[in-house]
């Protein structure tokens, strides 16, 4: 079993940035397809970005040109920075490791963008 914690996450100004971080409990982010979804209330959770064992990288529409993912396998972390948050972008946000077999999901880490 792998667990994922995610932490980073809070209030923010419209404008401001947050960097969330992802730890899985073993090595295995140089392996798997590492990912960001998030959920807001009433809404289905949706992918925001991942990012594959061959850093290869993609984004949601809405991502794109304001949030970065990228990983650290020495750290076994993943993190998502991100930048021009808006109040659209409150939700929780979940870090996934997957590969063919498996996926591991975080607990979550409320994000909440408002003056």
């Amino acid at each position: 079993q792998v667990q994922l914690v995610e932490s980073g996450g809070g209030l923010v100004q419209p404008g401001g940035s947050l960097r969330l971080s992802c730890v899985a409990s073993r090595n295995i982010v140089s392996a798997y397809v590492m990912s960001w979804y998030r959920q807001a209330p009433g809404k289905q959770r949706e992918l925001v970005a991942s990012i594959t064992s061959a850093f290869v990288r993609n984004y949601a529409d809405s991502a794109k040109g304001r949030f970065t993912i990228s990983r650290d396998n020495a750290k076994n972390a993943v993190y998502l920075q991100m930048n021009s948050l808006n109040p659209e972008d409150t939700a929780v946000y979940y870090c996934k490791s997957s590969n063919l077999y498996t996926a591991y999901w975080g607990q979550g880490t409320q994000v909440t963008v408002s003056s």
